[in-house]
């Protein structure tokens, strides 16, 4: 439920209605801004009687959230989240946010050379897995904790943003002691014990949409994470699962100004991960641009042929640049930059 309170209420006003919900058993969440004071009831609001709430002489009117997601929801909180990574500002209207790099860290001298160079190109951060969730048991599944330290390392020498997915809540010490944007997959967006924990972190959280998982779903993932007191959610639309073959997976882009209308949260777009392969990427990428996509996240690679996993939807530096060059005058299309 949201409250609105009157901008006359005195403070022992609203602190009688707050009391008063309190006692009842409800949590209280302040999302005011400047100019509006709102209240918004965490609880099984379905209970309570709008009149009631009403009939305080602090409140101005009071609506139910319809949602199941509360907070998340732009009913909620109406300005966007914006969220901040050494100095980089995601979501909003700020610039499109590029996340670039190689599926996996291969090694320390092959980062290092990526990071520069995609960094050069216009990336403001690098991705990398270090822990590789597989379908195969043979395949690789990442350098794991030296992964992390290599991830680390390029990151303080070559001053930029990493992220890198998280498989399990005991790895959350060594994620954020060493990396900036912690990813959740889109096999654990469900994990909700994973969920909680990452919640009691402060480090932005880049949440995939899991691989057959409705909006809803994917905003009460979300909601798991900030409910638990981490308001730093990245949304991550990645396709889903369809009966389609021509693709690795379906991306709707419908479902970036969707979600925007939704949730607060900003959302950024894998275009390498809902194609799977190479020479679609750019024209996704494009797309979700210009459908307002607050960031990109893309899988580059200097030898896409012999990189260790998903060479087949890895960009090429050529390609990388051709697309930013591309993003660039889409994105002043729409007034915004990249």
């Amino acid at each position: 439920m949201i409250i609105k309170i009157k901008s006359t209420a005195k403070p022992e006003e609203i602190e009688l209605l707050t009391n008063w919900l309190t006692i009842s058993g409800y949590q209280i969440h302040n999302a005011s801004s400047n100019n509006v004071k709102i209240y918004g009831v965490i609880g099984d609001t379905s209970l309570l009687d709008i009149d009631r709430i009403v009939s305080f002489s602090a409140v101005e009117e009071a609506h139910r959230v319809a949602t199941p997601f509360k907070k998340v929801s732009r009913a909620f909180k109406e300005e966007d989240t914006v969220i901040e990574v050494k100095g980089h500002k995601i979501g909003g209207n700020n610039p499109v946010f590029i996340i670039a790099g190689p599926c996996s860290v291969e090694s320390y001298e092959n980062l290092s050379m990526i990071a520069k160079i995609v960094q050069h190109i216009g990336a403001s951060a690098l991705r990398g897995g270090a822990y590789k969730p597989r379908t195969s048991p043979y395949a690789f599944q990442g350098l794991q904790s030296k992964g992390v330290d290599i991830l680390k390392r390029v990151s303080l020498e070559e001053n930029i943003i990493t992220c890198s997915e998280i498989m399990s809540s005991d790895k959350l010490e060594e994620f954020e002691k060493n990396i900036d944007i912690i990813q959740v997959g889109a096999r654990n967006m469900q994990n909700f014990e994973l969920l909680k924990v990452l919640g009691t972190s402060k480090k932005p959280i880049l949440l995939k949409r899991g691989l057959a998982s409705t909006i809803e779903e994917w905003l009460m993932s979300a909601e798991y994470i900030v409910a638990n007191g981490n308001p730093n959610v990245i949304l991550c639309e990645r396709g889903i699962r369809t009966f389609e073959k021509y693709t690795r997976n379906t991306l709707d882009v419908s479902v970036i100004p969707l979600v925007k209308k939704l949730s607060h949260l900003p959302i950024i777009v894998d275009p390498s991960h809902s194609t799977g392969k190479r020479d679609l990427v750019e024209a996704v990428s494009l797309a979700a641009i210009v459908t307002g996509a607050d960031g990109l996240i893309i899988e580059v690679h200097n030898n896409p042929e012999c990189a260790l996993s998903d060479g087949a939807q890895s960009i090429t530096f050529e390609q990388f640049e051709s697309l930013m060059k591309k993003g660039r005058r889409v994105a002043e299309v729409i007034d915004r930059k990249l």
